[in-house]
């Protein structure tokens, strides 16, 4: 037997052997998710979301920022990109907005709760794209809380559909998951709800937000959230971390709970392990200390808030929670300097890659490309870096997607 013809049967006898480990690999790991993530999301009190609560968010971020102009100019260091997050809270201030349900509304009765839930969906379809991606939280399905969570979720969406919203940009955030049980329930619930209000197939998605060790780590030994992720039937959209819910369930006294904690780190890696190439995206958890009160109180706790979203995004978490508008001027300005500070060397990267440009003095592979392509990506889509400033927009999108682009050496 030839040499040609020895490693053609070989070929082939591994094409029949592998066949069903090549198709879960291509089913359970189809890559990154093309498109937009926000680099953000704004919980809101359900109570207290209307039609026009984004633009007031922008304009009280601008106003804490115009009265405290001089501390955040100071803290940024950058008279550029003060100007471009200014630029963003006047245009669009909000990425994601996130109505809740849960724990930032309680105590209201179940009359109470149906009512804000029409209210607040009606008011959604005055204003579908005050904020480019959106959604509730409802509460849990634990036994205490499932319920309520059905009933405000269906009166929700059963609103939405009436209206005719567009939920294209539209997930159902669900809290303190503990079990793959859970994460199949929800998808039951979606199909339910997509049948019976005519919504057409798989147009309802969900977020699994890990607030409990057990969703980390499952009395089995394995690691559950990696399990949930294959469970949900390809309706989940993201992992989003509970800072001070998993934090507490640890043991971890309030003073030191914290995004920047061994124990939160921890949580985070196991996450970002579990997403890899499932194109289910994460996100980072939230600070509770506020830039609010005084002057040395508003400047400690931006100070704080820029430091925690540049580690985050330095970690590899693209999106984090925001729970108060005068979080958003460090949001975009800690987001904004980590884009712009490695624009220059990112370029210089991609160029020399391409071959467009001589050497370098680092040889990047396909897989640095497609990260050096993303991170272009994301600082265009949230408005850190120009398209002008970028190579080729449609050659990142096909560099970032791992499509083949063609290289001029």
């Amino acid at each position: 037997m030839t040499a040609d013809a020895l490693i053609a049967d070989l070929v082939a006898d591994l094409d029949v052997r592998l066949a069903d480990a090549d198709a879960a690999l291509a089913r359970d790991y189809p890559g990154e998710r093309p498109g937009r993530q926000p680099v953000h999301t704004l919980y809101v009190p359900a109570d207290r979301y209307d039609a026009g609560l984004v633009a007031r968010c922008g304009a009280e971020a601008l106003a804490v920022l115009g009265q405290h102009a001089a501390a955040f100019a100071e803290l940024v260091g950058d008279d550029d990109l003060v100007a471009r997050v200014r630029a963003k809270l006047a245009t669009e201030p909000v990425e994601d907005l996130r109505v809740d349900f849960e724990d930032g509304y309680l105590g209201r009765s179940d009359a109470v709760e149906d009512a804000d839930v029409v209210r607040a969906a009606t008011a959604l379809a005055e204003s579908p794209k005050a904020a480019p991606f959106g959604g509730i939280r409802i509460k849990s399905f634990d036994p205490a809380t499932r319920a309520r969570g059905l009933r405000t979720l269906t009166s929700y969406v059963g609103t939405l559909a009436d209206a005719g919203v567009d939920l294209t940009d539209w997930v159902v955030t669900l809290p303190k998951v503990t079990s793959v049980d859970q994460v199949a329930a929800m998808v039951h619930v979606c199909r339910t709800l997509e049948q019976q209000l005519g919504l057409g197939d798989r147009v309802l998605r969900f977020e699994v937000q890990v607030e409990t060790p057990q969703s980390i780590l499952g009395s089995d030994g394995t690691a559950l959230v990696a399990r949930m992720v294959h469970a949900a039937d390809g309706r989940v959209t993201a992992l989003h971390y509970g800072t001070y819910d998993y934090s507490a369930f640890c043991g971890i006294s309030a003073e030191q709970q914290s995004l920047a904690h061994p124990v939160a780190d921890h949580a985070k890696l196991v996450m970002q392990a579990a997403v890899a190439g499932t194109g289910v995206r994460l996100s980072d958890g939230s600070t509770n200390i506020l830039p609010v009160g005084g002057a040395d109180e508003v400047r400690a706790a931006w100070a704080n808030h820029l430091a925690l979203v540049r580690r985050s995004l330095e970690h590899g978490y693209y999106q984090g929670w925001d729970l108060h508008p005068a979080q958003l001027p460090t949001r975009y300005a800690a987001t904004y300097a980590f884009y712009r500070a490695g624009l220059a060397r990112a370029t210089d990267r991609l160029s020399a890659y391409l071959g467009d440009v001589e050497g370098g003095g680092i040889a990047d592979e396909p897989a640095t490309a497609r990260a050096l392509a993303s991170y272009l990506l994301r600082g265009v889509d949230c408005g850190a870096v120009d398209p002008v400033e970028v190579t080729d927009v449609e050659t990142l999108r096909a560099l970032a997607a791992g499509r083949p682009v063609g290289r001029t050496s």
